[in-house]
């Protein structure tokens, strides 16, 4: 049996992925399904995020969004569960870093969540991700700094403060599992 050689996989790029259906992200060339569709739980604390992150209405420079595509690259395209930018997004994708990233974690996507997006995202220079945990209740809350992430808490029932540039934004851990 011969494994697989450089150049024996398609590499796909953002012209190929606008005509999938589904959801899909596409990481360096390859495809990785966002299906099946999230569990409730997971849905449930999305939208636990996403609360808080509405006060951000009041702020002139942020806004929150729900999964919308981030084109990072031709060939690199993800789809961030709760984030929010600070500047005025435009058109059919977002091209800058988020300050802010949530990834709620699933059976599907928890390897992909908590490797690959986790070093892209510290490459992109997203200033905090957060990855939350639902069969845990744990949300694993890491801000970049000198290039790394490091980790600020290990968040249950803890509250805590983003600084996210001319805003700032407190999240109530113990409000998601509940």
């Amino acid at each position: 049996m011969g494994a697989l050689k450089e150049g024996d996989l398609p590499h796909y790029t953002y012209d190929d992925y606008k005509q999938w259906k589904d959801r899909w992200e596409l990481i360096d060339g390859i495809p990785f399904a966002m299906s099946p569709a999230p569990i409730v739980k997971h849905q449930l604390i999305s939208n636990k995020i996403a609360w808080p992150l509405k006060e951000l209405e009041t702020c002139e420079t942020c806004h929150a969004l729900l999964p919308v595509d981030w084109k990072i690259a031709e060939d690199t395209i993800v789809q961030p569960d709760n984030l929010v930018v600070c500047y005025e997004p435009e058109g059919a994708y977002i091209t800058k870093a988020p300050v802010l990233i949530f990834e709620v974690l699933s059976k599907a996507t928890a390897k992909k969540d908590t490797t690959l997006k986790y070093a892209l995202y510290e490459q992109e220079g997203v200033k905090y991700y957060i990855i939350v945990n639902p069969d845990d209740e744990v949300a694993k809350v890491y801000e970049l700094k000198e290039g790394r992430y490091i980790k600020m808490l290990d968040a249950t029932d803890e509250k805590a403060s983003f600084d996210l540039g001319k805003c700032e934004i407190e999240i109530n851990f113990a409000k998601l599992w509940k």
